[in-house]
């Protein structure tokens, strides 16, 4: 069985999809963009404001779930330039903290809105 969740701390969805899917004991998140939930608008143009707050809607949608950042399995990192891996990794490495699910971090040509960043992931419910 599927469950399309659906959260207000979180961006809405700016397509046919839904901010995260609960099927079985995971939950994959849809990409995450570093849109402010309470005006839907993108925040600041540098990566680490947008990497902060990419990583703040993927912890709303995980609060939502009642899960924790070490839930989180496996992440994946879309950037637009790989010149700003080290900006990202940083941000990224304070928000996990000592957790370190399984990750990938892949440069684009091109992400929606224009952002720099975009952030997906999976989390395990627990038994």
């Amino acid at each position: 069985m599927v469950e399309e969740i659906v959260t207000d701390d979180a961006p809405a969805a700016i397509g046919p999809y839904a901010q995260a899917v609960k099927a079985g004991n995971f939950l994959f998140l849809s990409g995450q963009l570093p849109i402010d939930p309470n005006d839907q608008q993108l925040v600041h143009r540098e990566v680490r404001t947008q990497t902060r707050q990419v990583l703040a809607n993927i912890n709303s949608i995980l609060k939502s779930q009642q899960l924790k950042i070490t839930n989180l399995v496996k992440t994946t990192i879309f950037i637009n330039d790989m010149n700003h891996f080290q900006e990202i990794n940083e941000e990224y490495s304070q928000f996990m903290q000592e957790h370190r699910p399984a990750r990938s971090a892949v440069e684009v040509s091109r992400l929606p809105k224009d952002v720099l960043v975009e952030i997906e992931a999976i989390a395990v419910f627990e038994d």
